[in-house]
């Protein structure tokens, strides 16, 4: 597998004690769906992949993405876009500040490139808005628009729906799922929601403790 996000004999221990061991590829425009009460290792597993894993966590394996291998690179050199619980948005910026924030900074008419996007995401006129005025289900879509700006290669969904509204839910999480597969992006999922495995759409990994 050439594109796409690989795991290869990734095994993630807390201490002496083994939460997990994975090998899965994730094509682009897939979803990976990893599932399991909370202290399996499920949030972790994002934080390895994205180079955030902290003591009292190790971790062995290979991360590989579009061929290259990530694994020992620091977090801004991997290319993957993290989506959280909370859109995480920066209070002291504008939305538009915000999806500014996380454009690559030599491209041209970014400004103007991000006002577009926010039309087409239905959020036209809303760049100078300031994230505290927005609903929970437009938050979400300026975090998700963020993260597509960025130009990541992979996406690594963390709960990202469980804090919404149970009417907003089904809505928004069909959006990003729509998002994430036209811009190609090899994606894993934390989830405790079956309704959110299903939506994905792709395979699933059931951890246990």
């Amino acid at each position: 597998m050439t594109s796409g996000l690989v795991l290869q004999g990734v095994r993630i221990a807390l201490g002496d004690r083994e939460l997990l061991a994975l090998d899965r590829e994730v094509a682009p425009g897939s979803v990976l769906t990893v599932m399991g009460p909370s202290g399996v290792g499920k949030s972790t597993l994002l934080s390895f992949v994205a180079g955030f894993l902290t003591q009292p966590f190790s971790a062995s394996g290979r991360v590989l993405l579009d061929g290259a291998e990530i694994t020992a690179k620091p977090p801004e050199a991997r290319h993957v876009g993290l989506l959280f619980q909370d859109p995480m948005l920066f209070p002291h910026l504008s939305v538009g500040g915000n999806l500014l924030f996380g454009m690559p900074s030599g491209r041209s008419g970014r400004a103007t490139h991000a006002a577009e996007a926010l039309a087409r995401f239905g959020l036209e006129g809303f760049a100078d808005r300031d994230p505290a005025t927005l609903s929970g289900g437009q938050a979400s879509r300026v975090a998700l628009l963020r993260l597509l700006l960025s130009e990541p290669r992979a996406a690594l969904l963390d709960e990202p729906f469980s804090k919404l509204d149970r009417h907003l839910r089904g809505e928004i999480r069909s959006f990003t799922f729509m998002r994430l597969r036209e811009a190609g992006l090899a994606t894993i999922l934390v989830t405790h929601d079956a309704e959110d495995a299903e939506a994905a759409g792709g395979p699933v990994v059931e951890l246990s403790l």
